[in-house]
């Protein structure tokens, strides 16, 4: 195992990432030493190499937080998951604290994040507390024509939605509003219809819009077509001729932008829940007071706490969210031109790297 173990490493905002060879540590107790068999590219790893965001760890550093993989050395007491297959949780909570015990595992102070506090999957192996993983039911996953690298994406893009979906308590006769459907958003629109939801898709890209109208979206607009008042009202058309609520909206921001954000915000109806997933370091003004006028609520969503992981990955293995057609394998070898392929926005699939 140690022999061949490698890893890219982060060494500077901008620069490219550099292989370099490493012996994986012993699992110590709790842990397990997973030999990885995908990590996705995610938005937050551009974020980190191209634009500056911290990383809780000082560089260098190993990036990747979608991990999916077989446990080859487990330390005491996790010697269950010896040879199993699993996806590893983009954010482990520590387990221990008052907030986990409390059910609040997602803001836990001591909590893992593979590529942000600890080195993370753009590896040949990684080491991590065993209750932070999934395990993957490999024959499911053969019957849907689908590899262990394949649902490495389900650590991040579908659990994260996953879980806004279910703090939010999206279910049927509910009315989704997606802003932005490429990435996490996309997974965001079939998760809240395999929950019964209506899902109506805001982006700025028809081919999205396309794509997205095929895997759960009941309606479509182009923002750049159909904007601010003109879109709420829109949308409101659209609910009243569905016998939907004109009230109650749940609207999931999954850009990462500004501009969907303000979009976002701009759709608040009475009582609607506005769950922000996408991330962006700029800054744009708002009237909080809007939340008051319409009694709203703004949730944050961190991440995904392990326990939710079953049910996520369920939806994939039971098809009721496709991955297959939204994601595309490079060799690990090609991580450079794959994140500047990425930040570029010249890929029209998530890439998940293998080693």
């Amino acid at each position: 195992m140690t022999e061949s173990a490698h890893r890219w490493m982060m060494n500077a905002v901008g620069e490219p990432m550099t292989r370099t060879g490493f012996s994986p540590a012993a699992p110590g107790e709790g842990e397990v030493t997973v030999e990885i068999a995908g990590c996705g590219v995610c938005h937050t790893d551009l974020g980190y190499l191209y634009d500056g965001v911290r990383t809780n760890h000082q560089l260098p550093l190993t990036l990747g937080h979608e991990i999916s993989g077989t446990v080859v050395a487990a330390g005491k007491g996790a010697e269950a998951w010896n040879a199993k297959s699993v996806i590893i949780s983009a954010v482990i909570p520590c387990g221990e604290c008052d907030l986990c015990a409390r059910g609040k595992g997602t803001i836990c102070r001591g909590q893992k994040m593979p590529g942000n506090d600890i080195h993370g999957g753009f590896a040949s192996h990684i080491t991590v507390p065993a209750r932070g993983l999934c395990e993957v039911d490999t024959a499911r996953l053969a019957a849907r024509g689908m590899s262990l690298a394949d649902v490495s994406v389900v650590a991040d893009a579908v659990t994260t939605p996953y879980q806004a979906a279910m703090q939010a308590d999206i279910g049927p006769g509910s009315l989704a509003v997606v802003i932005g459907v490429g990435g996490v958003g996309g997974y965001a629109a079939q998760v809240c219809a395999a929950l019964g939801a209506t899902v109506v898709a805001v982006d700025v890209d028809d081919a999205k819009l396309e794509t997205i109208a095929r895997y759960g979206a009941s309606a479509t607009f182009n923002a750049c077509e159909v904007s601010g008042r003109d879109l709420k009202k829109a949308i409101g058309a659209f609910a009243k001729e569905n016998g939907l609520r004109a009230t109650e909206w749940f609207i999931f921001e999954c850009s990462g932008s500004a501009a969907g954000q303000q979009t976002a915000f701009g759709l608040l109806v009475h009582g609607a829940t506005l769950s922000v997933v996408g991330f962006t370091m700029d800054k744009l003004e708002m009237r909080l007071s809007n939340l008051m006028a319409f009694h709203a609520r703004a949730l944050g969503n961190w991440g995904c706490t392990p326990d939710l992981y079953p049910g996520a990955l369920d939806l994939v293995l039971d098809g009721k969210v496709e991955v297959l057609a939204f994601v595309e394998q490079h060799p690990l070898e090609d991580i450079n031109r794959i994140f500047d392929a990425a930040h570029a926005h010249q890929l029209t699939r998530r890439a998940i790297l293998v080693p």
